[in-house]
């Protein structure tokens, strides 16, 4: 069977995406998803998003990390919020269901993308990280001069240590900067560092938030595949109005026989 697919990416995070709308797609077959991420053998990428309807949303998206493994991924949420553009699905506004439920977003005719966020309330606050879920589980530790930091090797430490390693943990290192800040991020489900996560960054936006008693606004953060930035309001009991924003480029479209 060929299968068509197109690639697109947002900072960096690049998605095979797919148009399953009429379920040719077979989402329970884990071996073709690794398959079709696998950057040697397949087409490569961050991940896999699969198109489909919704009875009462504009869509459904499904996302799959390159180990088959589902969760909700903010860079691909935009990016297919771009696709569905194309496919007509949306105009510049979309309400869509994925892994962690409804969500809203808007796209202009750059191809940047606002997503709204759930809002985030149970927030650990440790002198050596805060720990929180943004959509997917995030570390975050605040440090200088991440450059030079071996963001696998750290990662891996942490992500499978005793506290994490059954269900895994996305790792973030923060480095301040006098505008903003920059961030890297070591991925469960890639189990490698990516050029950018989604919601790596609005995680990292929050944690700046509170260490720097920031109650409202917007933080610009600097990845290594581009910027984004991350509005939110600060309350009580955590963070609301939180939205992830950047941009989204097509990349190439193909099929592939499977």
């Amino acid at each position: 069977m060929k299968l068509e697919f197109v690639k697109y990416q947002g900072t960096g995070n690049d998605f095979i995406i797919i148009d399953n709308r009429n379920k040719r797609f077979d989402k329970a077959n884990v071996d073709l998803i690794q398959h079709l991420c696998d950057r040697k053998f397949g087409i490569g990428s961050d991940g896999l998003i699969l198109i489909e309807n919704h009875k009462e949303w504009d869509f459904d998206m499904l996302f799959f990390n390159p180990d088959g493994s589902q969760s909700f991924c903010g860079n691909g949420s935009r990016c297919a919020v771009a696709f569905a553009k194309e496919l007509e699905l949306i105009s510049d506004f979309a309400k869509f269901n994925s892994t962690d439920g409804y969500h809203e977003a808007s796209i202009n005719n750059l191809g940047e993308v606002k997503l709204k966020m759930h809002d985030v309330n149970d927030i650990e606050i440790n002198e050596l990280y805060h720990y929180m879920d943004t959509g997917s589980p995030h570390y975050n530790c605040f440090k200088n001069n991440i450059d030079t930091i071996n963001i696998v090797e750290k990662g891996k430490e942490i992500r499978y240590n005793e506290r994490f390693k059954d269900v895994g943990t996305n790792v973030n290192f923060i480095e301040q900067l006098s505008k903003g800040i920059k961030v890297r991020t070591y991925e469960r489900g890639v189990e490698n560092e990516t050029l950018s996560c989604g919601t790596g960054v609005t995680a990292c936006a929050l944690s700046t938030a509170l260490v720097n008693e920031i109650q409202k606004g917007e933080i610009k953060v600097n990845t290594k595949g581009g910027d984004l930035s991350v509005s939110f309001s600060q309350t009580e009991n955590g963070f609301e109005d939180i939205w992830l924003i950047g941009p989204t480029m097509f990349v190439f479209k193909g099929e592939i026989e499977v």
